[in-house]
C-alpha cells in the first residue's frame, strides 16, 4: 500500500529541518546584545522590537550591526546546512522555520521581531541573485523616505516576484509566504504610515 503524501520517510526530515530552523531563528540576538552591551532591555526602548532597527535607536551602532549580522546568519546557516546535507525541500522548510522562529520565539512568549533580516539570510542562502533587486528597492525607499518599515515591506514584496521571474517557483512560493508574514508583523507600522506618524530612522548617531 502506498502511503499518502509520501509517508514519514519524506515528511519527518522536512519537519526536523523546520524545527532546527525554528530553534535557530528564535535566538533573540538583539535582546541579548543590547542587554549584555549595556543598552538595557530592548523591548522597553523605541518600538519594543528585538531587531537591528530598534537596537539602533539606542544609539549603539555596533550593537545594531552585530544584531543585523547575526539575524542574517540565523536565516542563512540553517538553510545552507539543510541544502548541503539533505536537499532543497529541507532547505525551504528550514528557511520557513527560521523566519517564523524570529517572529514568534518560544523563549519570549512568541513575541519576537519582524523577520526582515532573517528572511534576508534565507534568501541569500537559497537564491542570492534575488538579493540585489530587493536591496535596491529597500535602499531607494529608505533614501527617499527614511522609513525602514516601508523599505522592508517593499523589498519583501519584490523578492517573490524576482524569484518567479528567475524561474525558481519553489523559492517564490516560500518568499510569498515570508512576504505576507513580514507585512503582518509590520501592521502597526502600516497603520502609522497611513496616519503619517511613522518615525524616521537616522544612521548618523556617533554612539557605540
Amino acid at each position: 500500500m502506498v502511503e499518502p503524501l509520501g509517508g514519514g520517510a519524506y515528511w519527518l526530515p522536512i519537519v526536523a529541518a523546520f524545527l532546527v530552523g525554528y530553534l535557530a531563528g528564535s535566538i533573540p540576538f538583539g535582546l541579548l546584545f543590547a542587554r549584555f552591551g549595556g543598552a538595557g532591555d530592548i523591548r522597553t526602548i523605541g518600538s519594543g522590537n528585538i531587531g537591528a532597527t530598534n537596537v539602533l535607536r539606542t544609539g549603539r551602532r555596533g550593537l545594531a550591526a552585530a544584531t543585523l549580522l547575526f539575524d542574517l546568519a540565523k536565516g542563512l546557516l540553517p538553510v545552507w546546512a539543510a541544502w548541503t546535507w539533505t536537499g532543497p525541500d529541507m532547505a525551504v522548510a528550514a528557511g520557513a522555520g527560521a523566519v517564523i522562529g524570529h517572529c514568534f520565539p518560544v523563549w519570549l512568549g512568541f513575541k519576537g521581531g519582524k523577520g526582515v533580516a532573517t528572511a534576508g539570510g534565507v534568501i541569500l542562502a537559497l537564491t542570492p541573485a534575488v538579493v540585489l533587486p530587493a536591496f535596491a528597492v529597500f535602499v531607494a525607499a529608505f533614501a527617499a523616505t527614511r522609513w525602514v518599515s516601508l523599505g522592508s515591506i517593499l523589498a519583501a514584496l519584490t523578492v517573490p516576484v524576482a524569484a518567479y521571474l528567475l524561474g525558481d517557483v519553489q523559492a517564490a512560493e516560500l518568499y510569498l509566504l515570508l512576504a505576507l508574514l513580514v507585512i503582518v508583523q509590520h501592521r502597526a507600522n502600516i497603520a502609522r504610515l497611513l496616519a503619517g506618524k511613522e518615525p524616521k530612522t537616522s544612521l548618523g548617531s556617533k554612539r557605540g
